[in-house]
């Protein structure tokens, strides 16, 4: 049975018990605590935590996962995988263990033509947490298992929790007997790889406390309503089915890997070591298809990093196989394939794909070479040294500068048999990591908002009533005041905290527009609102300063958002969606959006495409965003179900999540039509003037627009027409003719610097052969100094001219100090020198006391000391000298 049609089987028959089918919510989530979705019952969490309150009564979803936290044991054993689906059916607060039990022994054994897997009854073990004597029962009279098949385990095994406080309870996991050929008997206690895990049920029943790890909490007591979260996992449930061994060699799997064999010539099974990196190739490449299809992009940071590791694991992995050409686009082609049965989006999005992947695949290639010239070189410098560990500064340098993940460089210095400080890495990355989370909390300092202490505002007060699509003010009551330390009365002049209202205009950042901003007042009252959030799911905050008065919780206020900013936003989130229409219409639909950030007066938009964006196309997109404007489009808002809006050809934001019931702006019908909760104008040319300010590149196959909109559109051409003015009066010619005569200077510029360059050598050649001609003889070898202007390369390049210039076939060493700024002291040696023994680095350092360093050949240094260094370049003969053992 394919892997499409387990999947179908499996919602059509819960769909046939009353669950609501929910669609796969895309990878990237919204959760603050996840990269991407993990379980098929995070997209559920806010229901079955009672933080939101379900749509339905029950559900059925085949949610994609991907778990990243194993990935170095990826191929290696026959379990792990980045990238699964996870098929499951969920009760909020409808049925309980009976009807779980019943669903999953009917589904798993009802034969095929009915409808079912056809598992054998007879190969079915379970195991039940040690307390629940109510499951052993019932699968006693379910199912008719004998006690022997029933297995009693610990918290450890089977009881669930998230692992902070809130539901929790036992659960009840199926595992198949796939026979003595695959381990010992005894059932899964004893041996998991012949007995398969393929379900486990969850029965939320408890509400526990505060604790750490899986048995470190107390058990408050009994959920006020109870809940089921199961989990098949549909690659276990193919690899049964299909009578394979393992995830790797079900059918939407091994044609990758099969592929990635033709393609390296070699045979799966024929080499251990190979069949891992093949394993490796076929599961990166499925998931790395999944993660690109959901719009992430490759990156070096959160989501992006993790996609641009399991795009270089795949990469380096044919390379091991022998495989040195481009791959990518050939095994994607393979998982497209096989995924879009299930997920015709990777087919519809595959263009795009294909062009992200190998534009990644190309800069990794060039990475590669780059940071393996780096690596053995330093690889062989510590093995000359006698070390067998790689310094954690030369690590960090790889990673930061060449792009190297440390995994990478573990792997590769593994092979040749050097180890890592790892440590000292970390180290570095960690103070990497504090600097740029400083910097962060200058940028948003204050704006942290305690989640904790808002939800049980949440749970006494409800959702907040949100009015920001239909008004600038509201009058409202002050629910709760957030100060650093909690919960606070009241707040006076001079103080900022979190508020809460029963009600509110203002619009919360979300989907890339940036908050309202406005003021709360009342009879003493005035505050200024800083930033407004959605903490958690239907609960608004306001982040405000007090500038009179006092508020206290109880209070009645009139908030009101200024209506300047408000315009200001509606003009550059619909602006936004203007650019990326007519980035789509001028570049065609693999221009997809992949982020954006709006706020009143200006926008950013993220897309992948590869290399830059010619000033002519730059000027195409920007035409066709202003020809929609002084076509005045309409902009209209429509309610439907997702399923209405995709089938209309809406364009989803991918890391957002979506109810049943979307709100699809448009902008002229079809031209552009997305998914959006933002605030909008209402017809096109309110939106003003489109006017790119720049374009660049956000990493591998990403780039970025940037634009101002509105009235800060217009300054912006203004203060571009005012500087072209002054140029083209300072070089007097007129407008038109300035491209012509900006680079007919530019021409007599670079003409000018090579003059003065080729005037520069002939200097310096004369006064090297002068110098040369000055130098004195030391123990058969020749010494010459001298002083110079400039810089330090200056200083460099006149120590190698006058070493050129000494006799070849003796050993000749020259040495230049600065006569202006910093002291610095450039030292060059010639061939004969070096086989005398003589280094120029190891003179550097002798001469200014361990400082400096270079090669043998060239090598500089400085101080701060201009009399010292004189006075050490004045002892330079003897040091040769010494050095030659005369």
């Amino acid at each position: 049975m394919r892997t499409a049609d387990i999947r179908t089987r499996f919602l059509d028959f819960f769909a046939e018990r009353g669950h609501t089918v929910v669609p796969s919510a895309p990878l990237p989530t919204p959760d603050p605590t996840l990269l991407f979705v993990n379980a098929g019952m995070v997209p559920f969490k806010p229901y079955l935590t009672g933080e939101v309150a379900p749509p339905w009564p029950r559900a059925t979803s085949v949610q994609k996962c991907v778990r990243t936290l194993d990935i170095e044991e990826v191929g290696k054993t026959t379990r792990h995988g980045s990238f699964f689906q996870m098929n499951g059916n969920f009760s909020f607060g409808d049925y309980f263990k009976e009807e779980a039990i019943t669903f999953a022994w009917d589904l798993s054994t009802r034969s095929v033509a009915d409808g079912g897997y056809g598992l054998d009854p007879a190969k079915i073990w379970v195991t039940v947490h040690h307390s629940d004597d109510e499951s052993r029962g019932l699968w006693r009279r379910v199912a008719d298992l004998p006690d022997e098949r029933i297995v009693a385990r610990g918290d450890e095994d089977n009881f669930w929790s998230m692992g902070v406080p809130g539901p929790c309870g036992p659960c009840s996991e199926l595992y198949y007997d796939r026979g003595p050929a695959l381990g010992r008997a005894g059932g899964p206690a004893v041996d998991e790889d012949r007995y398969m895990e393929f379900w486990n049920l969850v029965f939320m029943q408890y509400e526990r406390g505060e604790g750490t790890g899986k048995t470190g909490y107390p058990i408050l007591g009994e959920l006020p309503r109870r809940n089921i979260d199961t989990g098949m996992g549909l690659e276990r449930m193919a690899t049964l089915l299909q009578g394979v061994d393992n995830l790797y060699e079900i059918d939407e799997t091994r044609p990758v890997l099969d592929r990635a064999a033709e393609l390296a010539g070699v045979r799966y099974g024929a080499d251990a070591a190979q069949d891992v990196r093949l394993r490796v190739v076929a599961d990166h490449v499925r998931t790395a298809l999944m993660l690109l299809a959901d719009g992430t992009a490759p990156g070096n940071e959160g989501r992006g990093y993790v996609l641009r590791r399991i795009l270089r694991r795949a990469v380096r992995s044919m390379r091991q196989l022998g495989h040195g050409d481009p791959a990518l686009a050939d095994l994607l082609a393979v998982a497209r394939d096989r995924m879009a049965p299930s997920y015709p989006e990777v087919a519809d999005a595959y263009a795009r794909i294909a062009d992200q992947a190998q534009g990644e695949e190309d800069a990794f290639r060039a990475t590669l070479k780059q940071g393996t010239t780096v690596l053995d070189t330093a690889v062989t410098r510590v093995k000359a040294d006698g070390g067998r560990q790689l310094p954690g500064a030369k690590a960090f340098l790889l990673h930061d500068t060449y792009g190297f993940p440390i995994d990478l460089t573990l792997e590769m210095a593994a092979e040749q048999g050097v180890e890592v400080d790892r440590e000292g890495f970390t180290a570095l990355m960690r103070e990497q990591r504090e600097r740029a989370r400083a910097d962060a909390r200058a940028r948003k300092s204050g704006s942290a908002i305690d989640t904790s202490a808002l939800r049980a505002v949440l749970d006494e007060h409800g959702p907040t009533d949100w009015r920001a699509w239909d008004t600038l003010a509201t009058d409202s009551r002050v629910l709760a005041l957030m100060g650093p330390a909690g919960p606070v009365p009241l707040a006076r002049a001079g103080e900022i905290v979190t508020a809460v209202l029963d009600r509110t205009p203002f619009y919360a950042e979300s989907g890339g527009q940036d908050s309202d901003a406005g003021r709360l007042s009342g009879a003493s009252l005035e505050a200024d609102v800083l930033d407004v959030q959605r903490p958690l799911p239907g609960l608004v905050a306001h982040q405000i300063r007090v500038t009179a008065g006092e508020l206290a919780v109880g209070g009645r206020v009139h908030a009101a958002v200024d209506p300047e900013w408000r315009l200001g936003a509606r003009q550059a989130h619909s602006g936004t969606h203007v650019l990326h229409a007519a980035l789509r219409e001028i570049l065609g639909p693999t221009a997809l959006q992949s982020g954006s950030y709006n706020r009143p007066g200006y926008l950013r938009l993220d897309f992948p495409w590869r290399g830059g964006l010619s000033a002519t196309v730059r000027s195409e997109v920007e035409e066709a965003a202003n020809r929609a404007l002084r076509r005045d489009l309409p902009v209209g808002v429509r309610w439907m179900t997702l399923p209405e809006a995709k089938e209309l050809g809406a364009l989803a934001l991918f890391d957002e999540t979506y109810g049943e019931r979307v709100r699809v702006v448009e902008i002229g019908g079809a031209w552009s039509r997305e998914l959006c909760g933002g605030t909008h104008v209402e017809h096109a040319s309110q939106v003003g003037v489109v006017a790119l300010t720049a374009e660049s590149s956000v990493g591998a196959g990403m780039r970025r627009l940037e634009a101002a909109v509105g009235v800060e559109g217009f300054g912006y051409l203004a203060r571009e027409r005012d500087l072209v003015a002054r140029i083209a009066e300072q070089v007097q010619a007129p407008r038109a003719e300035l491209p012509d005569r900006v680079a007919a200077l530019l021409d007599r510029l670079k003409a000018a610097d090579r003059e003065n360059e080729r005037l520069r050598q002939s200097a310096r050649a004369a006064r090297a052969a002068e110098l040369a001609g000055q130098a004195v003889e030391v123990a058969g070898a020749y010494v010459a100094t001298a002083t110079t202007d400039g810089d330090a390369g200056a200083a460099r390049a006149l120590a190698v001219e006058v070493r050129g210039r000494l006799r070849a076939e003796r050993p000749g060493v020259a040495a230049v100090t600065l006569s202006g700024a910093k002291p610095v002291l450039a030292v060059a040696v010639n061939e004969a020198a070096r086989t005398a023994g003589l280094s120029a680095s190891a003179l550097v350092k002798r001469l200014l006391g361990g400082r400096g360093g270079g090669s043998d050949e060239v090598a500089q240094g400085g101080g701060a000391d201009r009399e010292r260094l004189a006075a050490a370049v004045a002892g330079l003969p003897g040091v040769v000298r010494e050095e030659l053992g005369a």
